[in-house]
């Protein structure tokens, strides 16, 4: 006998937030709103199928969802709701539609209206397909002029674009044929391992039509996506009852150099906090330093003092503006009077995405006459794609840098634990173009320090409220195991060295001498050592 289930949630009352649904031999799970894991036996087929809404800064607005109502079947299901995107000047409603059917196919469908008028860069639905599952297998691109073309998903993480004016997608699996169909915008794909996350993702709309959009009150947005596996599913039936963990302690590698970055927090180390710090043996000590800016020295020196307290080099990390001659003469001169202990120095840019090679060119003779024993690298401040776009040439640095944070496009649990083997796979591309250079990852953080569709560098938070930088995980068993994972898959990939987090205050690995700025969004008790400090 087939069970069946109708749930209606309003108001106040609790929604489901995981339920597991089957549509013929596909298996899948429902999670606030999204389609998660759509599986035939134990191969991961889809990671997820969802709707985002990007404000004209690519921030993502999360929905407020209401009047979920279930249909659920053995082999079928139906599920409506609806959700409201609002965030600042943006007001979007929409209702979803989703139906999984016996004969392994599934229908998602949403019909929007925009509540009032708001810019922005991209509103729909979003395909991601796991790495795992499709580096380096091959598919049929359809093209909205009816043309059709056989082309691949790349093993190394591509730059640009993977596929273009998308109205249809074929693949195999396991003998088994999957199909995509797209309706109501055209899609494409991109690789998100640039941005450490573990999927490739096909969306709307093009990156060629102009952006952030106008989208006027009463504007309505309608789009359709159908998935159909068609084959033999003589295959076994999906095990996730267990997790398997394996040890391989014949297999040795480098422990790469780990260091800490200065504090944000207004004021000096404390000797208490210096004593809490000392005891974990940092190898390094990341300063930002805007040569640009008069106080740069203050800054230089706080951090030398501090270093030598924890008992580990500098890492310079040097912001110049297109007056970089006289920059980097002022801070010759400074480094040649106080003489730190450094390891690296790291060159920026304060308006470019990636170090220019003519500004190397142009620095690196002076430091290597000046400081010829320390290492200098290019790279980039933000994250793996402004590196892989912009890719350093030869001009004679050590090594090359970026940056990793697992919150470019999602922030909750599930999804980062799944994007932490993404940070290997920024590593193993980056030493296609690294040649027998370094490669530093500086910093690692849980939060993203910037939006790197605006700037490259960080600016001071200007409000009174919690800032976007923190993350209260960070001070949770959640964030230290996401730390431990990001360790894990960093020093497998056989990198130099790693940066994480800071040393003291909500972006600290201890909160430190002083009370949480915001104890309402980062409840930490002065003097409190965080989880993510026994890490």
């Amino acid at each position: 006998m087939v069970s069946k289930t109708d749930i209606y949630c309003h108001g106040g009352h609790p929604r489901k937030k995981h339920i597991k649904l089957r549509a013929g031999n596909l298996s899948l799970s429902y999670e606030e709103g999204n389609i998660r894991y759509i599986s035939a036996g134990n191969s991961e087929i889809l990671r997820m199928i969802y709707c985002a809404v990007r404000d004209s800064e690519w921030l993502t607005i999360k929905p407020v969802i209401s009047n979920e109502e279930f249909e659920i079947l053995s082999d079928s299901f139906k599920i409506n709701c609806k959700c409201r995107y609002s965030s600042g000047e943006i007001d979007f409603g929409a209702d979803f539609n989703i139906e999984g059917r016996p004969d392994n196919s599934l229908i998602f469908t949403f019909k929007g209206e925009a509540l009032s008028t708001f810019e922005k860069n991209r509103i729909g639905f979003c395909v991601l397909h796991p790495i795992e599952s499709y580096a380096g297998r091959s598919c049929v691109i359809e093209h909205h002029d009816g043309s059709s073309e056989q082309s691949f998903f790349p093993e190394e993480i591509s730059p640009h674009q993977v596929f273009m004016d998308i109205r249809s997608m074929r693949w195999l699996v396991n003998g088994i044929r999957f199909t995509i169909d797209f309706e109501g915008d055209i899609f494409e794909t991109e690789d998100q391992r640039n941005w450490a996350d573990a999927s490739f993702k096909t969306y709307s709309t093009p990156l060629s039509v102009p952006f952030p959009v106008t989208l006027e009150k009463g504007t309505r947005i309608n789009q359709r996506i159908a998935f159909q596996a068609e084959g033999s599913f003589d295959i076994a039936p999906a095990t996730f009852d267990k997790t398997v963990i394996k040890l391989f302690p014949e297999e040795t590698l480098k422990l790469p150099s780990i260091g800490i970055c200065q504090s944000t927090r207004r004021g000096s180390l404390t000797k208490k906090e210096i004593k809490e710090l000392r005891t974990l043996s940092f190898n390094h000590y990341r300063v930002d330093l805007y040569l640009f800016e008069d106080n740069w020295r203050a800054k230089a020196v706080q951090a030398y003092h501090e270093s030598s307290d924890i008992g580990c080099s500098i890492e310079f990390a040097l912001f110049f503006d297109d007056n970089s001659h006289e920059q980097i003469k002022s801070f010759i001169s400074w480094y040649s009077e106080k003489k730190p202990h450094a390891s690296a120095i790291l060159l920026f840019h304060k308006s470019q995405p990636s170090t220019p090679d003519q500004l190397a060119l142009q620095i690196l003779p002076l430091l290597r006459e000046a400081v010829p024993v320390i290492k200098t690298g290019t790279g980039t401040n933000a994250n793996f794609a402004q590196i892989n776009r912009i890719r350093p040439g030869d001009t004679g640095n050590d090594f090359i840098c970026y940056s990793i944070h697992p919150q470019e496009h999602a922030s909750d649990n599930t999804t980062l634990v799944e994007n932490l083997k993404a940070q290997e796979y920024t590593v193993r591309s980056a030493r296609k173009f690294a040649g027998d250079k370094g490669i530093k990852i500086s910093p690692v953080t849980i939060q993203k320090r910037f939006n790197a569709n605006n700037t490259y560098l960080e600016l001071p938070w200007p409000g009174p409220e919690l800032p976007p930088q923190v993350d209260s995980r960070l001070m949770s068993l959640f964030g230290a195991c996401w730390t431990a994972g990001s360790i894990k898959y960093l020093c497998e990939s056989d990198i130099d060295s790693v940066t994480y987090y800071e040393t003291v205050g909500e972006r600290g690995i201890i909160q430190g001498e002083k009370e949480s700025q915001w104890p309402s969004g980062f409840p930490a008790d002065k003097g409190m050592i965080l989880q993510v400090y026994f890490v």
